[in-house]
């Protein structure tokens, strides 16, 4: 599978972006797929994940209840809404897929080694 993330730009504290991850070769259906963000000097962080059946979500303790992660079948697309944005929330934002099993015991999907395939990166900054 081949994923193709955009969306990101230059937006003020508070402001709302929302992030696709366009998949193409496969369906989306068929994978976990996870956003991960990494900022200047820092390692890649887990943002959040939605497993295939699109049934269960996860999301970092720094983004609950200003993300919300999504998908369109249809459109082969994975979402990544964000709302309330932070200036701490700036960072190269990519998509990956999974073929592990998410479980949420074992946060599985918060780590980078579950991942197979993984996108380009699209940058958000947030200014203060």
């Amino acid at each position: 599978v081949q994923l193709q993330a955009s969306g990101g730009g230059l937006v003020q504290a508070g402001d709302s972006l929302r992030l696709s991850c366009a998949a193409s070769g496969r369906t989306v259906s068929s994978y976990n797929m996870g956003w991960f963000r990494q900022a200047p000097g820092k390692e890649r962080e887990f943002v959040a994940a939605i497993n295939r059946s699109g049934g269960n979500t996860y999301y970092a303790d720094s983004v609950k209840r200003r993300f919300t992660i999504s998908r369109d079948t249809v459109k082969n697309t994975v979402y990544l809404q964000m709302n309330s944005l932070k200036p701490e929330d700036t960072a190269v934002y990519a998509c990956a897929a999974s073929v592990v099993t998410f479980t949420s015991a074992s946060y599985t999907y918060s780590r980078t080694s579950v991942y197979n395939w993984w996108g380009q990166g699209t940058q958000v900054t947030v200014s203060s």
